[in-house]
């Protein structure tokens, strides 16, 4: 489990919840909710106390205002999390109207998007919300009509008394109940889930038609009056010092307004050092770049190359001799001593980028009393608003973070250098707003990249072939603060742990400058390939098959005990959820009939934030060696319901295509200290012809929901490896997949 997921704030309704109703100038209802948090979000720094926010907003006119906390970056959220309310409010969806709220922790608690964090943290607390807000309306019914609200039904935005078929509309209303008394939300009567009419519906993205329209919503479409724009130059070399610039250069392109030297603070995450051009537009700015001559002291890291990471990496693991065991069960020494044969194998995943189709960018006007106004499309705006606060020396309620719309995230925009650079940047020119944009180059090559990562694994089976003994030395890389989030880092249960008696997880870690960070489906998107891999060649070796294999350890095994997230109890490894979609995806894909002539099947399966995933892929090579991927079959497990249908597919489809993705081609190369690849035509990222067909199918269980935009990655990158080695016979061992070899 994540380290954002133990640190996220619970969002739990208890005895302890505050709802506020409050009257509208004009007529109307502001239903405020107002949920005591257990702990902070790991990027934002607000107190232990912060609180959770949800509001209603009921107009005479029957207009239903949602607001919607949570950042958007295309994951659905700013549809999904209103949908809760409004279904329990008993709202008609056609009438619900979804604002984006502004960035406060007083009244949203944490806010962030990463990690399908926003299900499970909110599936209750705005469920909750909603009923209490529909119980306040037929109460304000009751008492016009004076009839026992028990005998009062509600029914798409109305009250009705079926009695006498009188009706009363949530806006009629809204005045009356405004001046009610407030239920307590933890004993509001919650409807029974056949009840509901708009969670399970397929609705489309509340911003939809606008980005098809091409509506200024994102965050590099901000335009403010007298806005100047900013292009920032860094080193290359991560770590490096700035040592010299020719700014007069700079300053010497027609169209440039200034040139000047931002010191950084030594962090990566926060601002490095660098040299910021402001023009009256970004291409100048950019292309004035090219005459700062800069000189930098790479110091010791100017050395360091992913060759080298390499080549260390598998010395270490030769020798045998990890740093630290940090998983055992059973004795590993003694079952490899005994057993009859043991497969050996090393593993190895490269550095990766996120490449979101919006770069890296943000507005930033500091006003005259130093307060400092942005507009970010941050995943986590009060981490930034935090982190920039401290920079410049002021409270954060000095900071005002406006969150706007996210041309994709996938982990990238967790972390808020930018942000840091544009307000350094505005911060030197009062008055006047700025707008920080980075190149496709800025953004590939200042990256926080998906840590690469080396495992050698040793397989221990006795005389009739049953797995006995599992042993992984992983080597992977000390994170940049002692004690801090690792996102090289591997659970301690990672599967196969408790399933195999003898089990040891073991690492080394190499020192590095290269900034790392979460990538869509953190860890898991690496560690699925390694693991799910070798227990095919595990299977291969037993005479038998991956599925039949995972059946037989899950049923040798038991639920986990559960764990702590978001501040409550979250259920622990159920291999009878796992056992269930494996089977499905079996199905689905017809697994037992085997592949066409030609392709290769594979199966793949991973538990990854608290969601079940069993995917099946078909493969070919063409004449040329190219990889064909003609379908994937995925069954997931992310609980009893699926809120938004149409957003779920949506996420399922485009973790399949990332994870397909990231095996064919994706690749960060480091020389010098610094990343080779600089855009899309040396990291190509998935394009249309190559996605196959998918099926997905959701298999319910008695769980409450979870989210979707990372568990149904990890598994298809095993799937794809699995299917090409039942295709050619040939072992796929590294990422990105070489196809040299598999010819």
């Amino acid at each position: 489990m994540s380290d954002l997921m133990e640190r996220a704030g619970s969002a739990q309704l208890s005895r302890r919840t505050l709802l506020k109703a409050g009257a509208l100038a004009g007529g109307g209802l502001a239903l405020t909710a107002s949920m005591p948090m257990v702990a902070r979000a790991a990027t934002t720094a607000a107190s232990d106390n912060a609180m959770l926010n949800a509001f209603i907003t009921i107009a005479p006119d029957n207009t239903i205002t949602i607001v919607g906390k949570n950042p958007e970056i295309g994951q659905g959220i700013k549809t999904m999390l209103p949908m809760l309310i409004a279904d329990e409010l008993d709202a008609d969806w056609a009438q619900v109207r979804i604002v984006q709220g502004d960035t406060d922790a007083a009244k949203y608690g944490p806010q962030l998007a990463g990690g399908s964090f926003a299900t499970p943290m909110n599936w209750m607390p705005m469920r909750q919300v909603g009923a209490a807000g529909r119980q306040m309306m037929l109460a304000a019914a009751s008492r016009r009509w004076g009839i026992d609200s028990a005998k009062l039904q509600t029914k798409l935005g109305t009250v009705v008394d079926p009695a006498s078929g009188r009706t009363l509309t949530y806006g009629e209303l809204a005045s009356d109940a405004a001046g009610g008394a407030v239920p307590d939300p933890a004993k509001v009567p919650l409807k029974d889930p056949k009840d509901f009419h708009i969670i399970g519906r397929a609705i489309g993205g509340i911003d939809s038609p606008r980005i098809v329209k091409g509506e200024p919503i994102f965050g590099v479409d901000t335009k403010l009056p007298g806005m100047v724009y900013a292009a920032f130059e860094r080193s290359p070399v991560f770590g490096a010092k700035l040592k010299s610039a020719q700014l007069d250069a700079a300053k010497a392109v027609p169209g440039v307004i200034d040139a000047f030297v931002i010191e950084g603070n030594g962090s990566a995450d926060e601002l490095v050092d660098g040299v910021a051009i402001i023009a009256g537009n970004w291409w100048i700015a950019n292309k004035a770049r090219e005459k700062l001559a800069i000189e930098w002291d790479n110091g010791e890291w100017g050395s360091h190359s992913t060759a080298g990471y390499d080549k260390a990496a598998r010395e270490l693991m030769a020798a045998g001799k990890p740093q630290d065991v940090f998983s055992t069960n059973g004795d590993v020494d003694a079952a490899f001593a005994g057993a009859a044969k043991v497969l050996d194998a090393e593993y190895s995943y490269p550095f990766l980028a996120h490449v979101p189709m919006e770069p890296q960018n943000c507005t930033a006007l500091c006003h005259a009393d130093g307060a400092m106004e942005m507009w970010a499309p941050s995943q986590t705006p009060q981490g930034g608003q935090q982190g920039v606060a401290k920079m410049l020396g002021v409270p954060p309620e000095k900071v005002t973070v406006h969150i706007t719309r996210m041309g994709g995230g996938f982990g990238r925009r967790l972390t808020n250098d930018y942000m840091h650079q544009a307000a350094a940047i505005a911060s030197k020119m009062p008055g006047k707003p700025v707008q920080l944009i980075w190149s496709r180059e800025d953004d590939v090559r200042s990256d926080f990249y998906r840590p690469a990562g080396w495992h050698r694994l040793r397989a221990a089976l006795d005389a009739d072939g049953k797995l006995i003994g599992f042993d992984d030395h992983f080597v992977t890389f000390a994170p940049p603060v002692e004690g801090g989030y690792n996102p090289a880092a591997m659970s301690p249960d990672v599967f196969p742990a408790k399933f195999v008696p003898n089990l040891r997880y073991a690492q080394s870690k190499l020192d590095t400058r290269v900034p790392m960070g979460a990538l869509r489906a953190p860890s898991s998107n690496a560690l699925s390939f390694v693991m799910q891999s070798f227990l095919d060649e595990v299977a291969q070796e037993q005479g038998s098959d991956l599925p039949t294999l995972m059946l037989a350890l899950l049923a040798s095994g038991s639920k986990l005990p559960d764990g702590k997230a978001f501040g409550s109890s979250q259920p622990g490894f159920d291999p009878a959820r796992a056992t269930a979609v494996i089977n499905k995806a079996l199905a689905m894909s017809a697994w037992k009939g085997g592949a066409a002539e030609g392709r290769g099947k594979g199966f793949g399966f991973y538990f990854s934030h608290l969601g079940y995933f069993a995917e099946v892929v078909e493969a070919s090579l063409s004449d040329r060696g190219q990889i064909n991927v003609h379908n994937v079959w995925a069954a997931g497990d992310v609980g009893s319901h699926i809120i938004n249908p149409l957003g779920a597919m949506n996420q399922a489809e485009g973790a399949i295509i990332d994870g397909l993705g990231q095996a064919i081609a994706l690749a960060v190369q480091i020389e010098n200290g610094a990343a080779v690849q600089s855009n899309f035509h040396d990291y190509p990222v998935p394009r249309m012809p190559m996605t196959p067909k998918i099926e997905v199918e959701f298999v319910k269980s008695d769980n409450a929901p979870t989210g979707l935009g990372e568990p149904a990655l990890p598994p298809v990158i095993p799937a794809l490896t699995n299917a090409l080695f039942a295709l050619t016979g040939k072992r796929i061992r590294s990422l990105p997949i070489d196809t040299k070899q598999l010819v």
